[in-house]
């Protein structure tokens, strides 16, 4: 698995792509939390903003990096190839995910100079930042998780893409309260309503970047990942 993980990891350094997405990420999170979440006339010295954007950031370039992890061997005819290497299924699926999770931790990593601007100046209460941080890594393992499960499905990393940011924002607006009473509206049972939103996103992540981090929003993300993934090894596998 440490092989593909190498492959897969360095591989995004090898073309320009993976530093123009680097410096989308950043100026698009950083951007969004000065601008339209005005920062600076907020009079509050925590990352609240930069978290709240996180998610929808994330909608658009999670998919754009889990794209190509199947979809794009599929398309050359490499998978077949790197398939009938000595490794099973599944330390390949975990490799490329693995890969690409590294990825988006190093771009995650990049926007910690809006934490030192926090903390210079203000005097920012860290535990809430931490686990804010923790819960993106939770956020992107998910998003990434679906993706490359939307990339085995299809030879066209244009459909996965579409495929991916169809699910993830599926996921986001189950956690919406107007989402629901749309839902309700249409006729849908408000228990059957309320069963969906228990697998939104959103209050498992708004729970980590408010200082808490539990059990319940654990199991929660790692299921989401580890179901996504079973069911890329099994796509695979057949």
């Amino acid at each position: 698995m440490i092989h593909i993980f190498r492959r897969e990891f360095f591989g995004y350094f090898r073309s320009p792509v993976a530093y123009v997405f680097l410096a989308v990420f950043v100026i698009a999170s950083i951007g969004l939390t000065w601008l339209p979440g005005n920062f600076f006339d907020s009079n509050d010295a925590s990352m609240q903003l930069f978290f709240t954007f996180i998610p929808w950031v994330y909608l658009f370039l999670i998919p754009a990096v889990g794209m190509r992890l199947w979809a794009e061997e599929k398309r050359s005819g490499t998978w077949e190839l790197l398939l009938t290497l000595p490794i099973s299924t599944t330390q390949a699926v975990m490799g490329k995910f693995l890969a690409g999770l590294a990825f988006l931790a190093i771009a995650l990593l990049c926007t910690f100079g809006l934490t030192l601007t926090t903390a210079y100046l203000g005097d920012p209460d860290w535990g809430p930042i931490f686990t804010g941080y923790i819960g993106c890594i939770f956020l992107s393992a998910s998003y990434l998780s679906i993706c490359s499960l939307t990339s085995a499905l299809t030879k066209s990393q244009v459909i996965s893409f579409v495929l991916g940011v169809t699910v993830c924002v599926t996921l986001l607006f189950l956690g919406w309260g107007q989402a629901n009473d749309f839902l309700i509206s249409a006729g849908l049972p408000i228990a059957f309503v309320d069963s969906l939103a228990n697998f939104s996103i959103i209050p498992h992540f708004e729970a980590m970047v408010k200082g808490l981090i539990t059990l319940q929003d654990i199991v929660f993300f790692v299921s989401l990942s580890g179901f996504a993934l079973f069911c890329n090894i099994l796509i695979l596998e057949r």
